[in-house]
């Protein structure tokens, strides 16, 4: 009785000290660099948001929040990556949509989103705007749609790769307008947009904040933006409903995920220090100037809004599928 006694009294004591252990984990956290795994290439909404996350985070938990690239394969290696990584908050993911549409789109994934992550918070979300090289014979997004059922299989729109916001944008596009458009997957939306904009290919579903100053300078020409109302960046723009496709709507947003099982007293201080800062004026200005809109949700209420958001981007895939 003794040993067994002193075996549970030993257990016993290392649950107790784990326990204390956690909230002075919390506390301390984070007494080193932490790195934000983006799976998505420079230049990109993703990137440019996880560094003024980043940034901001560096400078309120006064250690190094350190970005780092990989992307590839519709976001999966860099997710994968990232799900490896141990659940102490010392790796962190940015995540978009993307992830909650391979949910559907990319069955053999090797991780599962909401099994091998636990939700942190959303940070923002935008519309995304269709455009064209301005070599293409399309003044309006009407007219780019009769060209494309004009020449079924000619014309093509360039995405950062499977189950992007993009692609899913391009795809919902295609099954509402029964069009034939050929998609072009690349590795980041930098090298998309860039191949839009050198003409190699015709069209790209992309986000705003990152797209309006190729707008602006001409070398794409935007057909639609792709929110339920007009982009306050883009006022002139019409919406993809307004031109003609009722009941199209494709936004991208963004948000930080950590590997599961990561400390709870941990993730409320990030989710605390995020929602601090995408509340700030100075943040809120810069993302209205890009078209963006901040997200603020407890890790609770985004876990309910990627389980919707999972379901939401299955309906569409099975949609799709029944229309090839």
């Amino acid at each position: 009785m003794t040993k067994i006694f002193k075996r549970f009294a030993g257990i016993a004591a290392a649950l107790a000290a784990l326990v204390v252990a956690t909230p002075a984990a919390a506390q301390d956290y984070p007494s080193r660099l932490v790195k934000i795994i983006v799976p998505f290439g420079a230049g990109g909404p993703a990137d440019v948001t996880a560094r003024l996350i980043g940034k901001n985070l560096q400078d309120t938990l006064k250690q190094p929040f350190v970005v780092e690239n990989r992307p590839g394969a519709g976001a999966v290696i860099g997710t994968i990556e990232a799900a490896k990584a141990p659940a102490d908050g010392y790796t962190l993911l940015m995540m978009s949509n993307a992830q909650t549409a391979n949910e559907s789109l990319l069955p053999q994934r090797n991780y599962e989103l909401m099994r091998d992550f636990t939700p942190v918070a959303p940070v923002n979300t935008s519309d995304l705007v269709i455009v064209v090289h301005p070599s293409v014979a399309a003044k309006t997004l009407k007219e780019f749609i009769a060209l494309a059922k004009a020449q079924p299989g000619k014309l093509n729109y360039a995405s950062s790769g499977q189950g992007t916001p993009y692609h899913m944008a391009g795809e919902l596009l295609k099954a509402m307008t029964q069009t034939d458009i050929v998609h072009v997957p690349h590795r980041g939306s930098g090298e998309a947009r860039s191949n839009v904009i050198g003409g190699q290919i015709e069209m790209m579903i992309d986000a705003v904040t990152t797209m309006v100053p190729n707008i602006t300078a001409g070398q794409v020409r935007a057909l639609a933006t792709t929110g339920k109302a007009r982009s306050n960046i883009l006022p002139d723009v019409p919406t993809v409903i307004e031109a003609g496709v009722p009941g199209y709507e494709a936004t991208i947003w963004l948000g930080v995920m950590a590997p599961a099982d990561t400390p709870k007293p941990i993730v409320e201080k990030l989710n605390a220090a995020i929602n601090d800062i995408i509340k700030r004026p100075d943040v809120v200005a810069l993302w209205a100037q890009q078209g963006a809109m901040p997200l603020s949700m407890t890790p609770a209420e985004f876990d309910g809004y990627l389980r919707g958001d999972i379901k939401k981007w299955a309906d569409v895939v099975k949609t799709i599928e029944a229309r090839k």
